[in-house]
């Protein structure tokens, strides 16, 4: 009996153990991204990836009580991701569309994007109404990509797997200027002498979290820890971190 007690107390002792271990463990919120969009989401000297999306997923895995990690692939894979649930959410400076609406729910917006041209410095492009007739690069999967093709169709747009090998294919002339997002072109053309971006806007979007149509539980937080993160000035102090009011 005396055996039988303290086999007992081992194994109630142990379960508290496992129970305690298990209520210390936090769940993780998987975040799918595309990693070549500065100041979005880039990845640093560190090898980290960092940048607006990546911050605003930390804050808001934090109001959740999760943990965050972050995998980095191909722009156009994203969708697929977070439909199959291989990812939670999607934070990747992606623009709501009613073309995506179909395949996956959105947050509420957290930024606003604007599509502009990058062109070189002595190009003869100075508004879109120029773009007729020229080749459009374009980084394959996002709505600059598509919005070109519909307006001036797809023998004019080429498509490339991120926004880097868009512009150096601008540089060796290969098209006639990029259609991207402004605060990733800012960084191109700093980066790369003999380009600018020109003053029309070509489109403004929204910005907003992808996540599973079936998952409106997390939808509900999400939308909830952003409103959070608004009201308290969080998303403002990431945004102002890495785009400076001009």
């Amino acid at each position: 009996m005396k055996n039988l007690k303290k086999i007992l107390a081992a194994v109630l002792a142990i379960a508290m153990i496992c129970c305690f271990a298990g209520c210390g463990k936090k769940d993780t919120l998987t975040m799918g991204t595309n990693a070549s969009f500065p100041p979005y989401e880039y990845v640093d000297d560190e090898g980290n990836i960092v940048g607006i999306d990546a911050e605003i997923a930390k804050a808001i895995a934090d109001k959740l009580g999760m943990d965050l990690e972050i995998k980095d692939m191909a722009f156009e894979s994203l969708i697929t991701a977070c439909q199959s649930k291989s990812v939670d959410v999607v934070l990747a400076g992606m623009t709501v569309s009613d073309e995506r609406k179909e395949s996956v729910n959105f947050s509420d917006s957290y930024a606003t994007g604007v599509q502009v041209i990058i062109v070189k410095e002595d190009s003869d492009i100075a508004t879109v109404d120029d773009l007729e007739g020229k080749k459009i690069g374009t980084q394959s999967g996002t709505t600059g990509a598509t919005y070109c093709k519909d307006d001036y169709g797809d023998d004019n747009v080429k498509e490339y797997d991120n926004g880097s090998l868009a512009v150096a294919a601008l540089q060796n002339d290969q098209v006639d200027c990029v259609v991207i997002d402004n605060e990733p072109a800012k960084n191109y053309v700093k980066a790369n002498k003999g380009l600018k971006i020109l003053e029309t806007e070509y489109v403004v979007e929204d910005y907003a979290i992808a996540i599973a149509k079936d998952n409106t539980e997390l939808l509900e937080k999400v939308n909830k820890a952003l409103s959070e993160l608004k009201k308290d000035g969080t998303i403002d102090k990431i945004v102002s971190k890495y785009i400076t009011a001009e």
